[in-house]
């Protein structure tokens, strides 16, 4: 069976409020061409369909033609699963008529596929959090956990507002999941998992609006179903593989979503697998369509050159000047008369450079770390574990409404 592993495609994202829907089309064109040149059985994306639980009609749009194409008549099979920005429910809404086609979309993890016919192919054994599937001849045993939430799974995890003991409680159960669901694997049968989960140890970018709590939703690695050839994990934006016991990996974003991305390439894997065997890996490079680019300068009249230098490259620009004073309208005004595509532009005050990258560097850290910082600098007192405790439960109850939303 050949599958192509995909996820985090944030249809419907805007960088700093303007649109990335043409580069996304654009990635969709040739997405469906490299499934159709490399005779793709079964597409896998990984969560993050859409980047907000109310995504714009061009972004559905887009998406549904999109599995319109790829299933090519029902010939070839598309599971899909939500991740943390998708809504659930409205993701596995399309359902009984996507099945028809060949697609599959299941919105929360006790999700259960409709076993029967599923385009040119059948589902033959379903239940909570699994599906067989049986297509040209193979049988494959996929377990299916989307963005596993405490709200989502409909269960409480922990009552301590100690950080370890949740994130113990939180991972231990994820373990118990996949581990129970391992049993529906067999020697007969291609055995996959695919979820939407942060993997203690790997590697985040600023894009990702954190599903963790100061890191009480991160995952151990040792919670992975080890007797599966192949895990397809969402949410992360770059592409990694998970140290694990068994062949686990990030596909990452299609196209760069923040400055942090900027140094390193997206790509999708192409996975060949048998039953019995272990599976062969494939990375696919995507294009960089219009790149995210950075540009210090030392001077604003530095800024106004490097902009008309470079009027016609296609790029998302964030200018930082180096400057002892304001930069005029009319600066400003100049330099996006020359360069379009500019998002941002930030003067550096000199002499408070030191300041500003204190100030920016919070990758790494967690909300309840950023918090901290930014208390005991405006009060010059680090925060009381009653204030630490009433924000952490503010913030705990925003990402669940917003998982209501």
């Amino acid at each position: 069976m050949r599958i192509i592993h995909t996820g985090d495609w944030h249809l419907g994202k805007n960088l700093e409020g303007v649109s990335r829907l043409e580069e996304q089309e654009r990635f969709i064109e040739d997405f469906i061409h490299t499934v159709e040149n490399n005779n793709i059985d079964m597409v896998i994306i990984s969560g993050d369909i859409y980047d907000n639980s109310n995504p714009p009609a061009m972004a559905e749009r887009l998406f549904y033609s999109a599995l319109r194409r790829i299933c090519d008549n029902g010939k070839r099979i598309v599971l899909a699963i939500g991740g943390n920005h998708d809504n659930p429910d409205r993701l596995s809404a399309a359902s009984p008529i996507a099945y028809e086609q060949g697609v599959i979309l299941l919105g929360k993890p006790k999700s259960i596929a409709e076993v029967g016919n599923c385009g040119q192919h059948k589902i033959i054994d379903a239940g909570e959090g699994y599906l067989e599937i049986e297509m040209n001849g193979e049988k494959a045993v996929i377990i299916t956990i989307p963005y596993p939430s405490e709200k989502r799974l409909n269960e409480i995890l922990s009552t301590s507002i100690e950080e370890e003991d949740r994130q113990e409680s939180y991972s231990n159960r994820v373990k118990e999941i996949f581990y129970k669901l391992q049993e529906k694997y067999r020697e007969d049968t291609i055995n996959l998992a695919v979820s939407h989960l942060f993997i203690l140890g790997s590697e985040e970018s600023e894009s990702e609006r954190p599903i963790q709590l100061g890191g009480s939703l991160a995952v151990s690695a040792s919670a992975l179903p080890e007797k599966a050839q192949y895990i397809a994990l969402g949410h992360l934006h770059k592409p990694q593989s998970v140290k694990a016991k068994t062949i686990c990996k990030y596909a990452g974003s299609p196209l760069q979503y923040s400055k942090s991305e900027i140094g390193y390439s997206k790509s999708l894997y192409i996975i060949d697998v048998r039953a019995g065997e272990e599976a062969k890996i494939q990375e696919v490079f995507c294009n960089n369509y219009k790149p995210i680019e950075v540009w210090k300068c030392e001077s604003v009249e530095e800024a106004i050159e490097k902009c008309g230098n470079n009027s016609d490259r296609e790029a998302w620009v964030y200018l930082e000047i180096k400057t002892d004073k304001f930069i005029s309208q009319e600066d400003i005004k100049t330099m996006k008369s020359l360069k379009k595509d500019i998002l941002e532009i930030r003067p550096v005050i000199i002499g408070e450079e030191d300041l500003e990258n204190d100030f920016y560097n919070l990758k790494g850290k967690s909300i309840g770390e950023i918090f901290k910082e930014f208390y005991t600098k405006q009060r010059m007192v680090e925060p009381s574990e009653e204030v630490m405790e009433l924000f952490l439960s503010i913030v705990e109850q925003e990402e669940g409404e917003e998982d209501e939303a």
